[in-house]
């Protein structure tokens, strides 16, 4: 089953994150939207630790992680941008409220992955919507939906992180798809989505078409795309918009009913397409989603159950039963296994 979340469901949680919070702390929303790194550093139940990129968690769409402690640990990444680290403290305080509230971990329990997914994207609509209020995302982007340019020019007249921008950018899609916030050579640097897998970050999709136009060119680039997920595989087409966010290139993607366009049906191509393989054993031609071996980067085989890389012992084919077995399984003087001899 291919689990997505729904920016409707991940808003609800997160304004019953905000609820929870007042309720604990009167005034802490407010606090935390004028300084939210600041602010922590004061709370005593809770230690901030400052980290190098290259510590924070990999799983997180934000640069940052949540350890329950004790005490409960919130770490952020280093970087240039207060915004940035601002939006990954509250990212990862949305994952401390959760986690030490039962009724918040309620709605996990109908979610087919009990709440993985669910749980991110809450903590990312949590630290939006502190960081952007409803009125100030309604006066830039449109009833129909977000453009790229849109999304800019929000992130342009407020104070939040590009990050929290996308997220709110992608809570008003019109239909399924993705806000991308990517680096110059075309990196994931974060990803909201609706109704549609989500992206990984640091994913490479800079030689997608419409992204490797917009990377090469001025950044306002129009047209249809597949982005790509693990392993290579691609999703399905999208209708695709993208503008420059100062050094960074922000791209809004839907299946339908794109803002940017007069009349866009929905795209033809409805599930992801793997990669071909031809297997280096039996010489099979192979499609798979299944994870790539994590030495080789090649699925296995379901011919033969094997992927690229070399066997730790090489085995010897018996020409009594027609199977490969390991050297012990030959007597020294035979050329059959110990079963056929």
């Amino acid at each position: 089953m291919v689990n997505y979340v729904l920016a409707g469901a991940a808003r609800t949680q997160a304004a019953a994150m905000i609820t929870e919070l007042e309720t604990a702390r009167p005034g802490a929303v407010e606090l935390l939207a004028q300084g939210a790194l600041a602010e922590l550093r004061t709370w005593p139940e809770l230690t901030v630790k400052d980290v190098p990129e290259n510590e924070a968690a990999q799983g997180c769409s934000v640069a940052g992680a949540y350890d329950y402690g004790p005490p409960p640990r919130l770490s952020v990444a280093t970087s240039n941008s207060h915004a940035r680290r601002d939006f990954t403290a509250l990212h990862e305080l949305g994952h401390h409220l959760q986690k030490n509230s039962f009724d918040l971990m309620e709605p996990f329990s109908k979610e087919a992955d009990r709440g993985v997914l669910l749980e991110d994207a809450a903590c990312d609509a949590f630290a939006a919507q502190i960081l952007l209020p409803a009125h100030l995302v309604d006066q830039h982007l449109d009833a129909k939906g977000p453009t790229a340019s849109a999304i800019t020019l929000l992130w342009e007249t407020s104070k939040a992180s590009r990050m929290a921008v996308c997220v709110r950018a992608a809570q008003h899609l019109p239909a399924p798809g993705h806000v991308l916030l990517l680096d110059p050579v075309g990196h994931l640097a974060f990803a909201a989505s609706h109704g549609l897998p989500p992206l990984r970050r640091g994913s490479f999709q800079g030689d997608i078409p419409v992204i490797d136009r917009a990377l090469a060119g001025p950044g306002r680039v129009q047209g249809r795309t597949q982005v790509r997920y693990r392993d290579g595989i691609l999703g399905r087409e999208l209708h695709t918009d993208t503008a420059p966010m100062d050094g960074y290139t922000v791209a809004a993607l839907v299946t339908d009913s794109a803002p940017w366009r007069a009349f866009t049906p929905p795209t033809t191509d409805t599930g992801p397409r793997s990669r071909d393989y031809i297997c280096a054993n039996c010489d099979e031609n192979y499609r798979s989603f299944e994870p790539a071996c994590w030495r080789c980067r090649v699925p296995h085989c379901p011919e033969c159950g094997r992927c690229a890389r070399p066997p730790r012992t090489p085995g010897r084919s018996c020409p009594g039963c027609f199977l490969e077995h390991p050297p012990a399984m030959f007597a020294p003087d035979s050329d059959r296994c110990l079963d056929c001899s």
